[in-house]
């Protein structure tokens, strides 16, 4: 969990740092933050510690004690099977019930965090229009003194004449008020240029400008804006698939595969307009006429002063039922993805508790095996295996997502393919196998060459 708060931390550290955030803003956002990796760092961290006990137990020989006494490794499971299945049952409540409103708060104080105003961060050379009405640009800063500034240009775009006023300054020093809603920025020996505005409205060659030369002012700037941080609702973002439970995922999925059959509806019946045979006589007439056969071109059937309009009626036609599909083709493919995503939700909520029962399958038996304990050798196996479960599920999730698999082999796709390999591990452990013992494998190909080695010498020459 460390870990992957770091990696958190790597990720959002722009949007945290210097934005005058409160300390524990940032520390309930890493809250939330670590209940949405618990998906992650808990299978990993089971699959490293079953690893880790069990290589210890096999490096100081107490699983050959255990089995001395005539206790199999499959009994000697048991107990840390019981608490795995115990952790799997909560991790499913977890992400049944404490996940979803972990999300929903994670999600919406990010989003407040990432549309902040920044802070009045102001980077030598570069024009930052943080402050509303001003856009302000200074060559150096911090010499002397940290809030020091120099060279010191400044747009004031709060006149009602659409004309910029333009400030020009030396250096200047920065300062708040005691009560922190205006910023004072003092100004010395600098000049100040303001346009006036033409009565005319048009171009005026003898419009008025004013220079105005000074050796000190202050400017100063609104600045309670960015004192404190706006929260939204909640509610804005309870829509999203990751912020509800199983029962709410299955009424979002209902209610949208609702939704998509209107719109598929709404579409056939628009489209029927543009394709409806007209047979203005029917019912009205006695007289039976035999259908007309036409061979080749339909076009050549009508008048030659009549094809280029005919054509031109149908283009029209075309053109307009092309627009009416595209209009309605965006909702429909965004009801579509959605419906795809609450299905991933909600086969999520089972594959995490059974991705924990899996690595332990894998873990236990590995670290029976390599006989090894520690941080070591188990750590890089550990990780191995859990790369190799990572990146199958993430890629067959993200094929689920576009729709090229079905959500439920999607997302059960990792658990499918390291499920025989538990299973293989398992019994490889059982019958104490020397799976990973290179000695093994040593004895085995020396063993093989002294044999050929035999074989040469018995052959007459």
């Amino acid at each position: 969990m460390f870990i992957l708060l770091m990696f958190f931390l790597f990720k959002y550290v722009d949007d945290l740092i210097g934005k005058g955030f409160e300390w524990y803003v940032i520390a309930e956002l890493m809250m939330y933050a670590s209940a949405s990796n618990v998906a992650m760092a808990l299978p990993l961290a089971i699959l490293l510690s079953s690893i880790m006990t069990f290589g210890n137990l096999g490096e100081n020989y107490e699983l050959v004690a255990i089995k001395s006494a005539g206790v199999s490794l499959r009994k000697a499971m048991q107990p840390l099977l019981v608490l795995i299945v115990g952790l799997a049952v909560a991790s499913f409540f977890f992400s049944d019930y404490m996940l979803p409103k972990a999300n929903l708060k994670y999600g919406s104080l990010l989003w407040d965090v990432r549309n902040k105003k920044l802070s009045f961060l102001i980077k030598p050379g570069v024009f930052n229009n943080s402050i509303p009405g001003y856009s302000m640009r200074v060559e150096r800063k911090g010499e002397g003194a940290i809030d020091s500034l120099y060279g010191i240009m400044i747009y004031d775009h709060n006149g009602g004449n659409g004309i910029p006023q333009i400030i020009m300054a030396q250096k200047g020093k920065m300062s708040k008020t005691s009560d922190g809603n205006y910023m004072v920025l003092n100004l010395v020996n600098g000049v100040r240029y303001q346009e006036a505005a033409s009565n005319s409205g048009g171009y005026n060659p003898r419009q008025s400008l004013t220079r105005m030369r000074f050796k000190q002012t202050e400017v100063k700037f609104d600045f309670s804006s960015f004192k404190d941080m706006t929260r939204t609702q909640e509610e804005n973002f309870k829509n999203n698939a990751p912020m509800l439970n199983r029962k709410e995922l299955l009424h979002r999925r209902d209610s949208l595969t609702k939704d998509l059959d209107s719109v598929g509806k709404a579409l056939q019946t628009n489209a029927q307009y543009y394709f409806k045979q007209n047979s203005y006589v029917k019912g009205y007439t006695k007289v039976k006429t035999p259908p007309a056969t036409i061979k080749g071109s339909v076009l050549m059937v009508l008048p030659k002063d009549q094809r280029i309009q005919a054509l031109q009626g149908a283009y029209d036609q075309v053109d307009a039922l092309k627009q009416t599909i595209k209009g309605q083709l965006s909702e429909y493919e965004f009801r579509s993805k959605e419906i795809l995503r609450a299905k991933i939700e909600y086969q999520r909520k089972y594959t995490l508790a059974v991705s924990c029962l899996l690595l332990f399958f894998i873990g236990a038996p590995l670290g029976a095996i390599i006989r090894k304990g520690g941080l070591g050798l188990p750590v890089v196996i550990a990780v191995i295996f859990f790369l190799f479960y990572h990146i199958i599920s993430t890629v067959s999730e993200k094929s689920a997502k576009e729709g090229s698999l079905d959500p439920i082999v999607g997302m059960w796709m990792a658990i499918f393919i390291l499920t025989p390999v538990g299973i293989f591990l398992t019994y490889k452990a059982t019958v104490d196998s020397a799976l990973f013992d290179i000695d093994y494998y040593k004895q085995t190909v020396v063993g093989l060459f002294k044999k050929l080695g035999k074989k040469k010498a018995v052959e007459p020459s």
